[in-house]
């Protein structure tokens, strides 16, 4: 048994949007964790302290198509890479497991050390659906490296209960973080309070690592409280590819 790799999605025609990359007008897309290059926002957010942002980008592969759009993905990586306020890209591909194809089938991870870099980096997209997430501070383990596999859940907030269920966080922390197979869990909040309310990313050495931490009885446990307490919760396991090298 492993964790489950979707419940409640949300409200996938809200959150989903039809975008496009640079040259590319095929695409479903969710933006998390950023903002577009507003520079009228820079005046009010200069004081903001730098708290880590960051913005994934889910997104279909136009039926038959995957093959073209990872290589219009090549000929603008550059390009999204270069502003210097990114702190770092990774892509990932839905591994799709049990052989049941839900959920997006790419994730693209852009960090920024503050709101501000955020602000400032250029909207390479069309049409976008914009939610900003903030770092918080429920796990400690972050072993640096680029691992490749990764499992993003997406929670929402019982209605008026987000402290009751950071308190339930605050308990199975340790719990989460101890098992050797994972190497980083970090979790964020939405800064408006939109849906999704919360993100949380899992980091695996292998996918290997990723089954065996997901049969573990209390990681189980773990799972089962998560689908009873939230309002909604999507989740799935991505897999590194290599467009981008930017660090």
């Amino acid at each position: 048994m492993h964790l489950k790799l979707t419940h409640h999605f949300f409200t996938l025609p809200i959150l989903i949007a039809l975008v496009a990359l640079i040259g590319c007008e095929q695409g479903r897309k969710t933006v998390i964790g950023g903002m577009s290059g507003d520079k009228t926002m820079d005046d009010s957010m200069s004081e903001t302290p730098a708290v880590p942002v960051k913005v994934v980008w889910f997104i279909e592969y136009p039926e038959g198509g995957k093959d073209a759009y990872i290589a219009n993905v090549a000929s603008n990586a550059e390009t999204l890479q270069a502003p210097k306020e990114v702190a770092r890209i990774r892509s990932y591909d839905n591994i799709h497991l049990d052989g049941v194809d839900v959920g997006p089938d790419r994730l693209v991870e852009f960090e920024f050390n503050s709101f501000l870099d955020a602000a400032r980096y250029p909207n390479h997209a069309t049409e976008i659906a914009v939610h900003t997430f903030i770092q918080r501070g429920d796990y400690a383990k972050d072993e640096m490296g680029d691992w490749p596999i990764r499992y993003v859940s997406l929670i929402d907030y019982p209605l008026g209960e987000k402290d009751v269920y950071l308190e339930w966080v605050a308990s199975i922390a340790v719990p989460l973080s101890t098992p050797p197979e994972v190497r980083a869990i970090t979790s964020y909040d939405n800064y408006y309070g939109e849906s999704p309310h919360r993100l949380v990313d899992l980091s695996f050495g292998s996918l290997e690592d990723y089954m065996a931490y997901s049969q573990l009885t209390e990681i189980m446990a773990v799972e089962s409280e998560v689908e009873a307490r939230s309002a909604n919760w999507a989740a799935h396991v991505y897999e590194l590819r290599s467009d981008y090298i930017n660090e």
